[in-house]
């Protein structure tokens, strides 16, 4: 079932209004302190994480959010000391923080606190699919009496908190661009640093990143056969709404022969707000679930990663760092087009001809799987795209961050040379 929509979501904002305006009122009597705080909406992880240990080992006071106790077992074991999101200290803490640091939205720390502080939005993906106020979805509301009026107020509201916004990195001028609009920010707030979500993919030797996704891997779901590739298969978010590219059981079927096959595993990564059942009817260790309960951050993961399998999702962009080839499954593009639009055309990122079908994608699989040729060709076309997309890649955006927030005004932890 589907978990959360923009319809959903936007009329609980509603409904909270008076909230908001008890939380402003709040806020402008609390006077903001030096601490960072960091929230993610992904759990501990992502951008947010890479940047608290810069903040950290900079000396700045800083504690995570969690919205809940996986979250702060997640944080516990990273050394990361925690407050409840929803609690009383939660909203004190979001109050008196000098920098809140967020990668969804402002309800990654306490929303009601927010006001007034230097809000670093760190995002978690280069657009591919329109967001925010290019896209129609953002300000959707139940099909009620005055939802025009709803809309219009959803839109109003939508603009007024992402002004709170001091500081958005991007990945590149073309994601800048993107983000500028989306967000309706100006004044030089987006600036392209890089994102300290993808250093992981950077830093490092390759081989080293190679070996410690794989373990990440194995310790979520077992251990591989020896010598398997791995795909990985990763929809992105449909509004609440089923994934069309959930496999039939004769797809299932297919899949798992090919697997067994060529010696390979397919993980399935759904995404967290998504819906529909991707297990198996089949049972076999071919195929791994590892959706966003089993791991929060697939990131780290990706280096481990062989071949990427997905429709509209940002991490396109990410497996050019990696020279990952990507094949692109979309039987409702044309739909997804008119009711969430793209950021230019999508064949300019998927190409001419993306599948449409599964039958489709584990031919071009079979191939990639059997004739290094064909490998090599889709894994240069994934460089180029990610080339065009990623202006940085050596593994010090988060670095760059760091820099630019302490730039804006934002004072050295006391105690610093």
């Amino acid at each position: 079932m589907a978990s959360f929509s923009f319809g959903s979501g936007n009329a609980a904002k509603l409904l909270r209004i008076p909230l908001y305006a008890a939380g402003r009122i709040g806020t402008l009597l609390v006077p903001r302190g030096t601490r960072w705080v960091f929230g993610c909406g992904a759990g501990v992880g992502d951008g947010a994480l890479a940047l608290w240990r810069v903040a950290a080992a900079e000396g700045h006071d800083a504690v995570w959010l969690a919205a809940s106790d996986g979250e702060r077992g997640d944080a516990a074991a990273l050394g990361i000391p925690t407050i409840r999101k929803q609690s009383l200290r939660g909203w004190w803490a979001t109050a008196r923080a000098g920098v809140l640091v967020v990668t969804h939205g402002q309800g990654d720390v306490n929303r009601y606190a927010a006001s007034g502080a230097f809000i670093v939005q760190l995002w978690h993906g280069i657009p591919l699919k329109r967001i925010g106020l290019d896209s129609p979805a953002t300000t959707q509301v139940p099909n009620v009496p005055g939802a025009r009026l709803l809309r219009r107020l959803v839109e109003l509201l939508y603009r007024a908190t992402a002004q709170r916004i001091r500081l958005m990195p991007a990945a590149s001028e073309r994601s800048r661009g993107r983000l500028e609009s989306a967000f309706a920010l100006g004044d030089g707030k987006v600036v392209v640093t890089g994102e300290p979500r993808v250093d992981v993919l950077s830093a490092g030797a390759a081989e080293e990143r190679r070996s410690a996704a794989s373990a990440l891997l194995e310790e979520a779901t077992s251990a591989l056969p020896e010598g398997a590739r791995r795909v990985l298969y990763a929809p992105t978010w449909r509004d609440g709404a089923d994934d069309p590219a959930v496999p039939t059981a004769q797809e299932w079927v297919r899949i798992v022969a090919l697997l067994e096959q060529r010696n390979a595993v397919l993980f399935v990564r759904s995404h967290p707000l998504g819906a529909g059942s991707y297990r198996s009817p089949l049972p076999s260790t071919r195929i791994r679930m590892l959706g966003s309960d089993i791991v929060g951050d697939v990131t780290p993961a990706l280096p481990g990663i062989d071949v990427l399998i997905t429709d509209y999702s940002s991490m396109a962009y990410d497996a050019g760092l990696l020279g990952m080839p990507v094949l692109y499954l979309a039987p409702d593009a044309d739909e997804y087009a008119r009711t969430r639009g793209f950021y230019g055309r999508y064949e300019d990122v998927a190409g001419e001809n993306p599948e449409r079908d599964w039958s489709g994608v584990l031919d071009r699989l079979d191939s990639f799987l059997t004739d290094e040729t064909a490998f090599a060709a889709r894994a240069a076309e994934s460089r180029t795209l990610s080339a065009r997309m990623h202006a940085h890649r050596d593994g010090e955006n988060t670095r760059r961050v760091y820099r630019e927030i302490r730039a804006r005004g934002i004072p050295a932890p006391r105690g610093a040379g």
